[in-house]
């Protein structure tokens, strides 16, 4: 079949997306990244990610219907990379949510692992309209492994619970994984026995967030770090999450349980929300010398693009974080000084 000439330029866009990601492609293709991020690199209709030897295609066009790009960059992905065994397609403004979880492309044997930094990760690629595990968080999933021997870790709404994982990857004494739904914290306990991990029911705590910690407050459970990586806004008769406009609020709801010199690890998605903005918010929290800055985690280059494939940009100058997803790991004190 002729490719039309208004199709052809996808091709282009998708090869200098291939060869710039090119030392992420292992030869045991167990691994998981961004290969194509349409919103920065020249064609905001399509962002296409791979899970091991499964291909998630995301079509983010108004109307999804009439946008046939998609069809012929699955075509040609599938033409570069033969080893692929399946694909999936998630239709962000389908109406049906078969449609927005995705779709078969190809074949049915689906990934249900990928391996990063040495370890395994669970997967369902329909989960969600996402596909169960972040792809932005990677290099923090890093500093877990690297930073948190020996320490105890809460791991506030854990979703699949990867950064838990990371860390009893690195060697942390004890990791409490809590998310309000059971589906997703039975993909994380699929993590632990792929990598040999012990499964103790009462890590894995379902529960709301305000209930969770403000259960620890009164037995008084103090823990050396506390992930936080919360939904941009969210309302139940709990209480309200606004990480735009109030993300003091949640940190402040949870500062007290860190150790002193502790970790509390913060990721912020609010797209709209500039890095400098949130910067003011953190050294307003830091004034009172309870808290610092540690570090900022940057995002992958293959989440942001490359300097060789990079056309656009975020709709907010993110700077001092290289992506809207801004990721900030504080230091605690219990008494300031």
């Amino acid at each position: 079949m002729k490719i039309s000439d208004n199709l052809l330029p996808i091709r282009s866009l998708l090869d200098n997306a291939l060869d710039a990601r090119f030392d992420l492609f292992g030869d045991s293709h167990e691994s998981a990244f961004r290969l194509f991020n349409g919103f920065y690199e020249g064609f905001p209709d399509l962002v296409v990610d791979l899970y091991a030897k499964t291909l998630v295609i995301y079509n983010y066009a108004n109307n999804p219907q009439e946008n046939p790009t998609i069809q012929d960059a699955f075509e040609h992905l599938c033409e570069r990379l033969p080893w692929l065994q399946s694909a999936i397609l998630k239709t962000r403004s389908a109406a049906s949510l078969e449609e927005r979880r995705g779709t078969y492309l190809k074949g049915t044997d689906f990934s249900l692992r990928i391996r990063e930094h040495g370890l395994w990760y669970a997967i369902d690629l329909r989960l969600n309209q996402d596909a169960s595990l972040y792809l932005d968080t990677r290099y923090l999933r890093k500093w877990a492994i690297e930073n948190l021997a020996k320490k105890t870790v809460l791991n506030a709404f854990a979703y699949t619970g990867s950064l838990g994982v990371a860390a009893l990857g690195g060697g942390a004494s004890m990791v409490l994984q809590v998310d309000l739904k059971r589906k997703f914290l039975n993909i994380a306990k699929g993590s632990y026995k792929y990598n040999g991990f012990s499964i103790n029911d009462a890590d894995f705590i379902i529960s709301d967030f305000f209930s969770a910690i403000s259960h620890y407050k009164r037995t008084g459970e103090l823990f050396d770090c506390v992930f936080l990586d919360p939904p941009i806004y969210s309302k139940t008769k709990k209480g309200v999450i606004d990480m735009v406009s109030n993300s003091q609020r949640v940190v402040n709801k949870v500062r007290p349980l860190v150790r002193d010199r502790g970790y509390l690890v913060i990721i912020n998605n609010a797209l709209y929300l500039s890095g400098a903005d949130f910067i003011a918010i953190l050294e307003n929290m830091c004034s009172g010398g309870y808290l610092s800055i540690e570090a900022l985690i940057p995002i992958p280059a293959d989440i942001t693009g490359y300097a060789t494939t990079r056309i656009d940009g975020p709709p907010v100058d993110p700077a001092p974080f290289n992506h809207p997803t801004k990721i900030v790991v504080l230091r605690v004190r219990r008494d300031s000084e």
